[in-house]
């Protein structure tokens, strides 16, 4: 990427992306803020993040709580805030979108929750971003956490116990509406957290209520529903947390948290085709649809104990249990035609998938004896995953019951030399991974056969290493690599398998998707001025296709490529409060498609973002606040016959202003201030002959908004 180059020596003399520094991002773009210690659970040590050689942002509880206001949720937050992660569906469906051309692996308390086996595309509705005190986000593809984090982790923060004994009271109230104010397209939320200490016990509990009206675009018109993968649109969505903690001693805690989040659509509308020749997006019209509406539940019970002194090293111990059911639209599709419940072919169904995960993790972190400088943490991780994908209408069986199995030990190490001068990183996590399906029939159209169960495996051993140097005060430089691992979406294989008697020992290779991140980065922070560039570039040997080769399924080997350029830049001025900050983000990716041998062929809109520009202000002066910030899509041409893959790019502006008052904030935001009319990237270049996923953007929204402590 000579473009890339060329920033980062231009811009090299004047900071670098320190991976060791993490961002808390009170700015919105990625300044770091080197004036207090922050420690990255997500990264599975208690060092700093200044310790550590990945590229680290940090998203504060504040920073999120005006994001989601503008935007609605903790996605939305995070897309809007990095420009390395990609423009969002705007839909319930997260499919396609990518941190770095790559997916990232969403987790609460470092719990995932993705579904490995058969990917719903829903991980990152899981809770609701009131329970959430910040978005720990770690770039490029790592092992940290175990299976699917090839373009990064993240890792939402559940609040914390109350500072002091006694009671604290959180709540939230808000209306948002689109610039037309029709009642249909009025949302409403409202939610509260109680906290209580007393003396070593403390508590948390709280609930959200929310309820989404129509979205309107630009013109005014309603933005089409997608009535397969599910809406965020025309939905009601509600949550409880509880969170419950208990000081066994002045260094070792018990901690359990529990959350169940549900979001269903009203079903209040129905689609109306666009037309892609004349540029007319797809619309909604009032009407029945018919089946159970589209929805997302997930549960989640944890229990966590830490000792920061257990023999001079601090001990963590975690067990949980998650649960997810994720329904999708349906229709009369031919898939699901069945002759012996309906001759007449006009069968129709839906499919549902669920998920069940039991997991624990356990690791010891301590400075080696007689080398006070070498921390070492060495762990062992187990996550038991069964999943099924069901057709909920006829309780058939679509996907078969499915359990994954990953056992993984590892260990980490960190030296630092020179009085902390340069620091050396790296470690091993060995992977052994086992795929469980029992004998099961396949629907009718795809025979029905009979397919005699099996339990393929792999064995993998993944590594990283990194070091930092800080030559000077302010000035940081480091270079990494790290490897990610995941597995391709075997469920779409198991239920799609129409030959006779297969066996899926023979039938099926589980080799994984490994992928790879090396960077190099700088970083300056000195007075008023906070600025970082870094270059990092990922490959992968096998993608993640499945394909049918002498009556066995195997991994593609598709190499797939990837570099990218990252920078920002924040300036405190004069002017006291005022805070200009920017960042920038360049990415290019390529695969060979055709087989032919040549890593030519440029990655699709679903797989890469577009480059990207964010520009922000910030202003606060005694009880007010504001922010203005504009997201640029640049324009991007992909290498493929059709042109009419290619995007065209568009520019959003966002505002949102704050007053503090004795009895709370009071805040207005504003989402697409400028009513920019434009088609979604996904809608632009994925499936570009379809009129149906023609969707625009959300024209102007308005959120009015209350916040209280008590």
């Amino acid at each position: 990427m000579k473009r890339a180059i060329l920033l980062l020596g231009a811009t090299s003399a004047l900071a670098i992306s320190s991976p060791a520094q993490a961002q808390t991002i009170d700015t919105g773009e990625l300044p770091r803020n080197t004036e207090e210690v922050i420690v990255i659970t997500a990264a599975r040590t208690q060092l700093p993040a200044s310790a550590l050689p990945l590229t680290i942002d940090v998203i504060d509880r504040e920073q999120l709580a005006r994001q989601v206001q503008i935007s609605g949720s903790t996605v939305d937050a995070v897309s809007a805030l990095l420009p390395s992660f990609s423009p969002t569906r705007e839909k319930l469906s997260g499919a396609g979108e990518s941190l770095r051309g790559r997916s990232p692996l969403y987790a609460i308390n470092g719990i995932p929750q993705s579904t490995p086996v058969r990917d719903g595309s829903r991980d990152g509705y899981t809770i609701d971003p009131f329970f959430i005190d910040r978005v720990e986000v770690i770039y490029g593809s790592n092992a940290l956490q175990g299976i699917g984090a090839t373009g990064g982790v993240v890792n939402q923060v559940t609040v914390g116990a109350p500072l002091r004994d006694g009671i604290a009271i959180r709540a939230l109230a808000q209306v948002t509406t689109s610039d037309t104010f029709e009642g249909e397209g009025i949302g409403a939320k409202i939610g509260s957290l109680v906290g209580y200490r007393a003396g070593a016990f403390d508590t948390s509990v709280g609930a959200t209520v929310e309820r989404r009206g129509a979205f309107f675009d630009a013109n005014g018109n309603r933005i089409g529903v997608d009535g397969t993968q599910g809406e965020l649109q025309d939905s009601d969505s509600w949550s409880v947390f509880a969170r419950f903690g208990y000081d066994l001693a002045p260094t070792t805690r018990l901690e359990v948290v529990a959350n169940r989040f549900e979001l269903e659509g009203n079903a209040n509308y129905v689609l109306v085709p666009g037309n892609r020749a004349a540029g007319i997006p797809a619309t909604s019209i009032r009407g029945e649809t018919p089946g159970d509406p589209p929805s997302n539940t997930a549960e989640l019970l944890s229990g966590s104990l830490i000792d920061s002194d257990l023999n001079g090293g601090t001990f963590t111990l975690q067990g949980f249990y998650s649960r997810t059911d994720d329904v999708f639209g349906g229709g009369i599709f031919g898939t699901f035609q069945d002759p012996r419940i309906d001759p007449a072919g006009q069968l129709f169904d839906q499919s549902a998938n669920q998920s069940r995960k039991l997991g624990g993790k356990v690791s010891y972190e301590r400075g080696v004896p007689g080398m006070d400088d070498l921390v070492l943490t060495v762990g062992f991780d187990a996550l038991f995953d069964r999943t099924q994908q069901r057709l909920a209408q006829t309780d058939r069986v679509w996907v078969p019951e499915t359990d994954f199995r990953s056992l993984a030990p590892f260990v980490q190490g960190n030296l630092a030399l020179a009085g902390d001068v340069v620091r050396l990183a790296g470690g091993l996590r060995y992977e052994n991974v086992q795929l469980s399906v029992g004998d099961y029939e396949t629907l009718f159209s795809y025979g029905p056969v009979q397919v005699s169960g099996g339990n393929p495996s792999f064995e993998d051993l993944l590594w990283n290493a990194g070091v930092i140097v800080e030559p000077a005060e302010g000035l940081r430089a480091y270079g990494s690599y790290a490897e990610g691992f995941t597995i391709a979406d075997v469920g779409r294989i198991l239920r799609g398998i129409s030959t006779p008697n297969v066996d899926i020992d023979d039938f099926l290779s589980l080799e994984p998707v490994v992928s790879n991140n090396r960077e190099l980065g700088l970083e300056y922070d000195r007075g008023p001025l906070t600025a970082s560039a870094s270059y990092f570039w990922s490959s992968s040997d096998f993608g993640s296709l499945l394909v049918l080769r002498n009556d066995v399924f195997e991994v593609e080997r598709q190499p797939i490529e990837i570099e990218g350029f990252e920078a920002s830049l924040a300036w405190r001025t004069p002017l006291p409060g005022l805070l200009l900050s920017g960042g920038y983000a360049a990415l290019e990716g390529q695969t060979d498609g055709d087989a032919d041998g040549l890593v030519d062929e440029d990655l699709d809109g679903a797989n890469i973002s577009p480059d990207r520009i964010n520009l922000a202000a910030d202003y606060t002066t005694g009880p007010l606040s504001a922010r203005l910030q504009a997201r640029m899509y640049l324009s991007r041409e992909f290498n493929d016959v059709a042109t009419a893959t290619d995007f065209e790019g568009y520019t959003l502006l966002d505002a949102f202003i704050a007053y503090q008052t004795s009895i709370g904030e009071f805040s207005l935001a504003a989402q697409n201030i400028a009513d920019e009319f434009y088609i979604t990237y996904d809608s632009d270049t994925v499936r570009v002959t379809d009129n149906n996923r023609f969707y625009a953007g959300r024209g102007r929204t308005f959120t009015l908004g209350w916040r209280g402590t008590f």
